[in-house]
């Protein structure tokens, strides 16, 4: 197995500190609000990960935290007229909910709080003061970037380049600009434990290398997140970890690609933002995770209607077919030795996209070809229908497309793409236009587009045509 790791920038063999044994930590959410189709994705994609890992023997201790105090929560307490423990008590509730309709709580999860490890926070603190890689200063405790090792190293990021660009909060308690808070002493009506420094609370970064380290150890085997956390926060949890322990915090990095929607940066003020709770009203959570699926997690994602309705489509069509399964009867005839082949080898091939810094996309692909199987099945090859059914079932847990309900109340018959075919073709031509055009991220938006409608495109010296995969 081989994945992209961002600290070296490389994509390298896997290979966990401890054999088969994989500790893997994942940033949640600050609970302040209702998640949205952004923070879907990340949600998705490493409980994907997590599922084919455990798919291919390892042992998984998956970690996904909640950020209970912080200064948006309490924004939104003094807001709503609550103490910030009710807000973050009724988001991590709303998020738990949306989350499990996601099909991510299927298994037993280990969700720490901030608040629940603050010895272990206040304890890692001291220890950076006691080291002299952090000071005090008026309440606050602040890390110290001059004594920190390749700052920068993660994010890419150059540090004169940063004060220079006046990237960072000017504050005059800090020695240097680049200096961030490990704890904050607490204004008038906000949350405040005890420490030896102020009555306060912890600073953002400092949570999860405490948390982290107190539930996995000191270096982790995986850390992922959004690719909007590279820099300031995994970069400070590498600074502030590495600086404690003296050895890596975590040896492979994975961050996901951003999402935009029709082609823009998700915002309130442009009127594109969209609730996950909304969308899984809409759309069932095979089709939602199918959507997000059909990119590669590094790549950026763009969420459209037509995307959606097309990885609709797509489901329909797995869902059909595993119905086709269920409708073929046993009639006792043998396995056809020639089927039993060809979805071998749409597994092992559904291994090594996955294997290929889980390459969901062409994951899904070899999905699709086994449903061109299973459709050319004979009324009675009850057991070659058997087999396909265990091996396809398998690949589709790993997925999380495995909504048993929605199977039962597929139709028998296969999509028709009839009524959709002049809708290819249009986009076909316009993505040519694009590429003629050279706006190569335009063309690749729609390819991307046509893909979660299961639709691929196919270039060669003799033309170009599109298949249903």
């Amino acid at each position: 197995m081989r994945l992209h790791n961002t600290l070296s920038g490389l994509v390298e063999d896997f290979k966990p500190i401890n054999d088969t044994k994989v500790n893997f930590y994942c940033c949640g959410p600050t609970v302040y609000n209702d998640i949205h189709v952004g923070n879907a994705r990340p949600l998705v994609v490493f409980d994907t990960v997590r599922r084919f890992l455990i798919f291919m023997g390892y042992d998984v201790k998956y970690v996904f935290n909640f950020t209970d105090v912080d200064d948006k929560i309490i924004n939104k307490a003094n807001e709503s007229g609550i103490t910030s423990n009710e807000v973050a008590e009724k988001y991590i509730e709303r998020f738990k909910d949306v989350a499990g309709r996601l099909g991510i709580y299927d298994y037993d999860n280990i969700n720490p709080r901030a608040t629940e490890h603050m010895d272990e926070i206040i304890d890692f603190v001291k220890a950076l003061v006691d080291k002299g890689a952090a000071y005090e200063s008026d309440g606050d405790v602040y890390f110290d970037t001059t004594k920190a090792k390749d700052y920068g190293k993660l994010s890419k990021k150059n540090i004169d380049d940063l004060i220079s660009g006046l990237r960072v909060d000017i504050n005059e308690k800090k020695k240097n600009p680049l200096d961030f808070a490990l704890w904050k002493k607490a204004k008038p009506n906000e949350p405040h434990w005890a420490s030896p420094w102020s009555e306060g609370r912890p600073g953002w970064h400092i949570e999860c290398s405490a948390m982290s380290r107190a539930i996995l150890g000191d270096t982790l085997d995986i850390h992922a997140g959004g690719s909007d956390l590279e820099f300031p926060h995994h970069e400070n949890e590498i600074q502030q970890s590495e600086a404690l322990t003296g050895k890596p915090f975590a040896k492979y990095w994975l961050h996901n690609g951003m999402v935009n929607v029709d082609g823009k940066k998700m915002s309130k003020s442009l009127g594109n933002f969209i609730l996950l709770k909304d969308l899984l009203d809409d759309y069932d959570k095979d089709t939602v995770r199918f959507f997000i699926l059909s990119t590669h997690y590094r790549k950026p994602m763009n969420f459209t209607k037509e995307g959606m309705d097309g990885a609709k489509n797509s489901v329909k069509r797995i869902h059909n077919a595993l119905k086709r399964l269920e409708a073929i009867k046993d009639t006792g005839k043998k396995a056809s030795d020639e089927i039993v082949k060809d979805v071998d080898n749409e597994v092992a091939g559904f291994i090594d996209a996955m294997s290929d810094d889980f390459n969901t996309a062409d994951a899904l692909t070899c999905i699709f070809n086994i449903v061109k199987i299973i459709n050319k099945l004979e009324d009675d090859d009850y057991e070659s229908a058997k087999y396909i059914e265990d091996k396809l079932n398998d690949l589709l847990k790993v997925l999380g497309l495995d909504d048993s309900e929605a199977v039962m109340k597929a139709g028998d018959e296969e999509e028709s793409l009839g009524e959709d075919e002049e809708k290819i073709k249009k986009m076909i031509d316009e993505r040519n236009e694009a590429r003629a055009n050279k706006d190569y991220a335009k063309a690749d938006k729609i390819r991307d587009d046509l893909l979660a409608m299961g639709i691929k495109i196919i270039d060669s010296k003799d033309g170009q045509r599109w298949e249903r995969i």
